[in-house]
């Protein structure tokens, strides 16, 4: 049995995409009989998952402690996975340092950087630009991260392509991994509602993360053009952690109503005729929109909504920058049954034959396996990387152990 130590940003919530998204991974990690141990330095929340209950094992660790070194040095993972890249600059040397041997991967989630650029150029009014991302030091971080470990897990297609063609990561670092879901079959289509059994509009996404709050700021005014067309229909926002100013945007009588945090997101989504989400900045795969298309809900989102999710096949529903036609297009698509129902089968399409989770499984186990069996010619052929380590190792260490003395004497 290998032993799998992930390396958590936060713990584990149902609530965010992250937290699904690491979910996945454990149960692939599971299913190859790995036996597991979750470790993380964040405090727990009231929405934190009690992963005992699934078999893994939970440790709290500290950042700029040697206790870290002891507990890892005995636990000896044969593969360490860290979520996110501030994980990997706060640990990743000191599993280097006590686990030459262990396979080192990064769960990139989405690429940080580019979403954090994409939020500033947005807030300048500036057109997107990969010239500005290659002047970002989020980027040089997040990049170095990758180039340090043996394997980087990249949610999107877009950001693959960006990462090889733009930053020109060798190809050998980086695996393709989207959201692994289950196929949608003939059994699950026949338990979905019907176009007249479903109503209302729907908006789904944890307010901690910025582009929900700013995607639900748009809704506003966009609402105003769809609630005119449409005087009877509400749009139902969803999400944990609501923000006073999200809260403040509840108005019932326009029909716009804040729900807050929701105990089944999937179940909310099925009942509701159409998702909205205009998304003006991010990075990643959107969780709200492979969840709309599970649940047989066509949607309307952004280009950036959209990106690197569909493989150039029809979106389940419309792709809009504008808002003005991003309400029009909205009111077709909860009007017309005929056009509803060919969004639905758009949504079935993209899910099986891109997210498909037995077949993504395999893949990704077999290159895994591959990499271990020969870790020490891997790592050779990386010589960017271990030139990082090399010189990132020390910095980053004596900085650490800096903070450790300094927390010590005060």
């Amino acid at each position: 049995m290998q032993e799998l130590l992930i390396i958590g940003y936060v713990w584990i919530e149902k609530t965010t995409g992250a937290g699904n998204r690491m979910l996945q991974l454990l149960n692939v990690f599971k299913n190859q009989n790995y036996s597991i141990t979750f470790a993380t330095p964040a405090q727990k929340t009231e929405n934190s998952l009690n992963l005992t209950e699934l078999g893994i094992e939970e440790k709290s660790i500290e950042l700029n402690s040697s206790s870290f070194d002891d507990f890892v040095k005995e636990l000896q993972p044969d593969v360490v996975l860290f979520d996110r890249f501030m994980m990997e600059e706060q640990f990743g040397w000191r599993v280097a340092e006590h686990c030459p041997k262990a396979l080192r991967v990064l769960d990139t989630e989405d690429l940080h950087f580019l979403r954090k650029v994409r939020h500033q150029q947005l807030k300048k009014k500036e057109q997107f630009s990969t010239e500005v991302l290659l002047k970002s030091d989020e980027a040089k971080r997040e990049i170095a991260a990758i180039l340090r470990c043996d394997m980087s897990l990249i949610i999107s297609a877009y950001e693959i392509k960006l990462l090889k063609e733009v930053f020109k990561i060798d190809e050998a670092l980086l695996y393709h991994l989207p959201f692994l879901l289950d196929r949608i079959d003939a059994e699950a289509i026949q338990n979905w509602k019907s176009f007249e059994e479903r109503e209302h509009f729907v908006f789904v996404g944890n307010f901690f993360h910025a582009p929900n709050v700013d995607a639900v700021l748009q809704l506003k005014s966009i609402w105003k053009s769809i609630r005119k067309q449409l005087p009877e229909v509400e749009l139902h926002i969803y999400g944990a952690y609501v923000t006073q100013q999200i809260q403040q945007l509840h108005k019932p009588k326009e029909g716009f109503l804040v729900k807050g945090f929701a105990e089944d997101a999937l179940e909310v989504v099925k009942n509701a005729r159409v998702v909205l989400a205009p998304i003006r900045f991010g990075a990643g795969i959107k969780g709200k929109l492979t969840e709309a298309m599970e649940c047989g809900t066509p949607s309307i989102t952004t280009l950036i909504g959209a990106e690197g999710m569909h493989a150039n096949l029809p979106w389940n529903g419309f792709i809009e920058d504008d808002f003005e036609k991003f309400a029009s297009k909205a009111i077709e698509l909860y009007t017309y049954d005929i056009l509803w129902k060919k969004a639905q089968q758009k949504g079935i399409e993209i899910i099986n034959l891109i997210y498909d989770k037995e077949k993504l499984v395999n893949s990704f186990t077999n290159r895994i396996n591959e990499i271990q069996e020969d870790l020490e010619t891997h790592r050779t052929q990386n010589f960017l990387g271990s030139l990082l380590r090399h010189q990132t190792l020390q910095a980053t260490k004596f900085m650490s152990k800096w903070i450790e003395e300094k927390n010590r004497k005060t």
